[in-house]
C-alpha cells in the first residue's frame, strides 16, 4: 500500500513520517513516535485512555487517521509537563489527590482535563464530571479524579484548594 508523507506538531516539535492511509494516529504517536503514554483501550472511542489534544479540541486519537492529522498542533501527555520538566497542576493534582490508581487512564483523563481546564478554568463539580464524561476510570470511581482537576483549577487560578465538606 502506498504511504502517505505527513507532518505535524507533537508536543511543540515538528515530526514526519510515511503512514499507511490506514495507521491511526494512536499508532503513529506511539510506535513511529515512541510516545507511548497515548494508552490504546477499547479502540472505539468508548474508554478515552488515547485522548490527545488536536488543534484545540480533545479527539480520541485511535479513531483518527494520521493522514487526518497532516499539519495539525498535537499534544499528548509527554507535552502535559511544564517546560522545566516539573509536574504541571493536573499532574501534580493526580498525585496530590491520588487521581490515579492502575493509572492506565491518567494520560488520557489529565490531557482531556488539560483542555478542559483550558475551556472552563474554573468548573463545578458537575462540570468537570460532565467534562470528563468521555474518558472511563475502572478504578477510583471518579471522586478523587474530580478533586485533582478542582486542585488544579484552584493552583492554576492562585486560590487555596479547599475540598468539600463531605
Amino acid at each position: 500500500m502506498a504511504k502517505t508523507h505527513v507532518t505535524m506538531t507533537v508536543n511543540g516539535a515538528e515530526v514526519e513520517g510515511l503512514v499507511e492511509p490506514r495507521m491511526l494516529l494512536v499508532h503513529f504517536i506511539r510506535e513511529n513516535l515512541a510516545l507511548t503514554g497515548t494508552h490504546i483501550g477499547c479502540e472505539t472511542t468508548h474508554c478515552g485512555a488515547c485522548t490527545v489534544d488536536l488543534d484545540g479540541m480533545s479527539v480520541k486519537s485511535c479513531t483518527v487517521f494520521a493522514v487526518q492529522a497532516q499539519g495539525s498542533q498535537i499534544t499528548t501527555i509527554e507535552g502535559i509537563a511544564n517546560p522545566d520538566g516539573t509536574l504541571s497542576a493536573l499532574q501534580e493534582g493526580f498525585r496530590q489527590m491520588h487521581g490515579l490508581q492502575c493509572g492506565f487512564c491518567t494520560p488520557g483523563m489529565i490531557v482531556r482535563a488539560h483542555r478542559l481546564l483550558q475551556e472552563n478554568p474554573n468548573p463545578t463539580e458537575e462540570e468537570i464530571r460532565f467534562g470528563i464524561a468521555g474518558n472511563l476510570c475502572r478504578c477510583t470511581g471518579y471522586q478523587n479524579i474530580v478533586k485533582a482537576i478542582q486542585y488544579a483549577a484552584a493552583k492554576i487560578n492562585g486560590v487555596e484548594f479547599k475540598e468539600a465538606a463531605e
